[in-house]
């Protein structure tokens, strides 16, 4: 474990495996570093991966008050560490971090994107409050709650899979996180298509997306590839939100490459 220091101050804990060009791998919301592991392996033959821990999980350090602006800052510590550029892959949320990082002009090589979780049709989207009830709940000692509204109210899970979720070995280590929903929501905005943050994107950028996933996610990734400079999309078929490791590995792989 290697730690770098933001720009407020605040440590942020990674894994660095691997040799070659540096690829920096940006987790979603409700997890830590080691949802991105499987893939950082996959990639660790070809490249020096740096596996990062966002502020508030694992290692990494959580200075008050919560802003976007410090996670963006947090990824340029990173890509620092990483010899001042590098490849860029972010999943979900963290895929719209990465947006945001790049449309900021952080140095990157080329930026990845998985599934961002914007939403074009208004009907679909989560309540406007959402950040401000993970705050609350989570304020309020809920965390369980907090998990509970995210898999319900933002993913859209079915009321008995949130039941059952409450009795699996991984629920302790969600509710952990409880605490960083915000942040993602934060992120999220009102979970609308960020083309203006596209527009300014001036790395190459391809946005993946999985042919048996929710069909809005193509429709978020056509929009946003349209709207960049150097935008591309690729469809992973077969896949779902929940990407096999080594499928995605070797996506990067052929993007980073081109």
């Amino acid at each position: 474990m290697e730690f770098v220091t933001s720009k407020d101050g605040t440590k942020i804990g990674f894994d660095r495996t691997g040799d070659g060009p540096a690829v920096i791998l940006v987790s979603g919301g409700s997890v830590d570093r080691f949802t991105n592991a499987p893939v950082g392996t996959g990639l660790s033959d070809e490249y020096t991966v740096l596996n990062y821990d966002r502020r508030g999980r694992g290692p990494s350090g959580d200075t008050p008050p919560y802003a976007v602006q410090r996670e963006i800052e947090d990824l340029a510590a990173v890509i620092e560490a990483a010899g001042g550029t590098a490849f860029v892959y972010g999943t979900s949320s963290g895929a719209a971090l990465v947006l945001e990082a790049a449309a900021a002009g952080l140095d990157m090589a080329k930026a990845a994107l998985w599934e961002p979780p914007y939403i074009n049709d208004p009907n679909m989207r989560p309540p406007k409050d959402t950040a401000q009830t993970f705050e609350r709940l989570v304020s309020e000692g809920r965390r369980g709650d907090a998990v509970e509204f995210f898999m319900a109210k933002v993913v859209g899970m079915p009321a008995e899979f949130v039941e059952q979720a409450r009795t699996q070995p991984w629920w302790g280590a969600t509710e952990a996180l409880a605490h960083t929903l915000a942040y993602d929501a934060r992120i999220m905005g009102d979970y609308s298509v960020r083309v203006d943050l596209a527009e300014r994107v001036s790395a190459p950028t391809v946005v993946l997306v999985g042919g048996a996933s929710f069909p809005f996610m193509l429709e978020t990734a056509e929009m946003l590839a349209k709207a960049m400079q150097h935008g591309e999309i690729r469809t992973l078929e077969g896949q779902s939100h929940d990407v096999a490791p080594d499928v995605m590995a070797q996506a990067l792989k052929e993007f980073f490459r081109s």
